[in-house]
């Protein structure tokens, strides 16, 4: 009873970091009078995989409540992309909708990425850091998995853990024998449940640390 609880438990918590879904979304800014969103076009982004850096800029409408877009944005304001020290200036374009803007990319490194904005919008100075959803590699979009890389790992870590629930099965119904001179079987299961544990932990911290 010891070891299903301690199992089970581990079993639970890691199904729950396997089950975990990513939520995207775009990073809003307010340089007065505007808003000015900015993010991916296709998320997740996927490393080598072309992309957009999409932008919408507004400003409040004649209601209350009610927002309309920014034309022209970009005659007196430049994008430059950001990923640790290299920097480079990106051509936007105009969306058809009044206010939305973007520029194809190709990502090439995975992790974070920032837009810097600098310039003016109808005399309003705008100079701003913009983060966006980091850049993740391929493993999400790969089938059949081509590594063990992120949630590759966690599938492994959870057939482990159901092969390792069978063994205990076989221990409780004395199909494998096991002793021990200090405790009797409660010890054995408590001490076997704890092992496992001890590796699941191991298993899932080598598994995210792969996915970062």
């Amino acid at each position: 009873m010891i070891v299903r609880i301690i199992l089970f438990s581990f079993i639970a918590m890691f199904f729950s970091i396997g089950l975990i879904i990513p939520a995207f979304a775009h990073t809003t800014v307010e340089v007065s009078p505007y808003e000015i969103e900015v993010g991916w076009g296709v998320e997740p982004p996927v490393v080598g995989i072309r992309n957009e850096i999409v932008l919408k800029i507004t400003e409040a409408g004649e209601t209350e409540g009610s927002f309309k877009g920014v034309t022209d944005v970009f005659k007196n304001l430049e994008a430059i992309a950001m990923y640790g020290g290299a920097t480079k200036k990106i051509d936007v374009n105009s969306d058809p909708r009044p206010g939305y803007y973007f520029s194809p990319i190709i990502p090439t490194k995975t992790g974070s990425y920032l837009i810097d904005l600098k310039g003016e919008i109808s005399g309003t100075l705008v100079d701003v850091q913009i983060p966006i959803e980091d850049v993740e590699s391929t493993a999400v979009l790969d089938f059949p998995p081509s590594s063990s890389e992120g949630p590759t790992d966690l599938v492994a870590l959870k057939n482990a853990i159901s092969s390792l629930q069978k063994d205990v099965l076989k221990l409780q119904t004395g199909e494998t024998k096991v002793t021990s001179n200090s405790g009797g079987a409660a010890y054995d299961f408590a001490i076997f449940g704890l092992s496992i544990a001890a590796a699941a932990i191991i298993i899932a911290i080598i598994a995210l640390v792969k996915r970062k």
